[in-house]
């Protein structure tokens, strides 16, 4: 998160019917200081401009409503967040939108589709706190319905990304978040009881006991009761897949029921999870465009043109996040700038969520396990087993079992050569291990002394068609550029390598 320190704040607030500009400035960190008053983002002369303390014109405002009193009011899909990301204009889709039924449903799915037909899952909960909207806030916030001015009515909030690794920040991920956790009647007084039972167990003290007035469970009944269980909050955001600059609002969110005022910020812990999809998506994109930068200066824009790029940095991270939703959600952020991934968590949260169908796609790839298991004397069979399984298409094998130098030469350039070159279709081989970035200048120089190269318009260094390399060990934002510069300086074109990456990915 602290890579582009994003963060949530209070700008506004109604207190006895009189509006109130709030801002947080300390002065042991002038970097904190957060923005005053109803804000809204514009975009002025190709510049993204933030306007504070409600001097913005309504009608330049960026920020669309997303969400109102539990309804979704924005579904876009992942097509167009792409070309939205890439400068293309897309009005938000705000019109016949898909039914959304909220996945608080933890029962079996003959169950599930009965409820759904006659809309009565309204209080289907079987008690698991990860689908409680009650329980998903830090513990402290539920505590803050107290400490706000008496008369407070209105509390307006704001998410923003202050500045970090990244001049130019994709937002992403909000839609995924509403869907899951706040779209339709989420609030019961199932998810009620359960939450003050937890309550009353964790904010007791030995000596002094359990504060009763701590939960604020008469304004969760009212949600419950008087709003049908729908959170009476509104949210405005920046259409996601915009690119724009850091330290500009991003989303704001106030209360529409002044009862509940405090529910502004109770949502903070959730919603700011954002940051994470937001700066997957953002990171990949700076990516994709150093891949891009450097296969102009090589003389390989045709790949661009064919959009073959977009299958230059695969994801490889499913197992280098903490969990299987950190997984979908950032593997669906990296979809939104590349087409390559292994993470099929990803391809459900795009279907899910941003109603793409084949959000991305993969080859037959080995791992050390497939090839190691024929032992190091049957390393070639291994590896022509590979080309015989898969006779078509693309195919990429690990070659560092034992020997990645003779496997480039001996195995994949000399006894394997030729079944390789009459093949329809493409060997990637993959190094997993050596210093980078010369480990892959070793393994092309290897595979060009066998299998020879062409010049580029630039005079670089192309690969025949049918071989390619992906390095997909230590690969992260900085050693792709390292390693695609050697490679420039060395004489080789950029078309040359794919990259996949893990957990710097996601």
């Amino acid at each position: 998160r602290d890579r582009n320190k994003c963060a949530f704040k209070c700008s506004y607030a109604v207190v006895n019917q009189k509006g109130v500009d709030v801002v947080k400035d300390p002065i042991t960190d002038p970097g904190k200081k957060s923005k005053k008053g109803k804000l809204t983002l514009e975009l002025k002369d190709g510049q993204w401009t933030t306007v504070q303390e409600g001097e913005g014109l309504p009608a330049n405002d960026k920020l669309v409503t997303v969400f109102v009193n539990g309804e979704l009011k924005v579904d876009d899909t992942l097509d167009t967040i792409r070309k939205r990301s890439n400068g293309i204009q897309q009005q938000p889709r705000t019109e016949n939108l898909p039914k959304w039924v909220p996945k608080q449903l933890y029962a079996p799915l003959s169950k599930i589709k009965g409820l759904v037909a006659d809309k009565s899952y309204t209080n289907l909960h079987s008690g698991d706190p990860f689908s409680n909207i009650v329980m998903l806030t830090d513990s402290y916030k539920v505590t803050h319905h107290l400490q706000y001015p008496p008369g407070t009515q209105t509390i307006y909030s704001y998410f923003e990304c202050r500045g970090g690794q990244y001049p130019e920040v994709c937002f992403f991920g909000l839609q995924y978040l509403l869907k899951k956790y706040m779209i339709g009647p989420v609030v019961t007084l199932d998810k009620i009881n359960e939450a003050d039972q937890y309550f009353k167990q964790h904010f007791n003290h030995p000596v002094w006991g359990y504060n009763e007035k701590l939960f604020n469970r008469a304004s969760w009944e009212y949600i419950a009761n008087e709003k049908g269980g729908h959170l009476p909050v509104s949210i405005k955001a920046v259409p996601e897949g915009t690119v724009c600059d850091y330290k500009n609002v991003l989303f704001t969110m106030e209360n529409t029921d002044e009862r509940c005022f405090w529910l502004s910020n109770y949502l903070e812990s959730l919603l700011v999870q954002v940051w994470y999809p937001t700066t997957v998506c953002s990171q990949s994109r700076a990516q994709k465009i150093i891949i891009k930068d450097f296969l102009k200066s090589t003389g390989s824009e045709d790949v661009i043109d064919k959009g073959l790029h977009l299958f230059k940095l695969h994801d490889f991270g499913f197992r280098g996040v903490s969990s299987v939703e950190s997984a979908a959600i950032g593997g669906a952020a990296h979809l939104v700038n590349f087409l390559g991934t292994d993470t099929l968590a990803a391809l459900v949260c795009a279907r899910d969520c941003y109603g793409e169908p084949a959000g991305g796609f993969s080859i037959p790839a080995s791992e050390h396990s497939t090839m190691t298991s024929w032992g190091r004397e049957k390393e070639c069979e291994a590896m022509k087993n590979m080309l015989e399984k898969y006779p078509k298409g693309i195919v990429a094998c690990v070659s560092d079992s034992y020997d990645i130098f003779t496997a480039c030469t001996d195995y994949w350039g000399d006894k394997l050569k030729s079944m390789i070159e009459s093949r329809e279709g493409i060997l990637v081989v993959r190094p997993d291990s050596g210093e980078l970035p010369d480990i892959v200048i070793k393994v092309l120089d290897a595979l060009e002394s066998k299998f020879g190269s062409t010049k580029t318009k630039t005079g670089h260094k192309l690969l025949p068609p049918c071989i390619r390399v992906i390095q997909g060990d230590g690969i992260d934002i900085n050693s792709l550029k390292l390693i695609l510069k050697t490679m420039k300086d060395s004489g080789y074109a950029a078309d040359n390598l794919a990259f996949g990456s893990g957990g710097a990915l996601l």
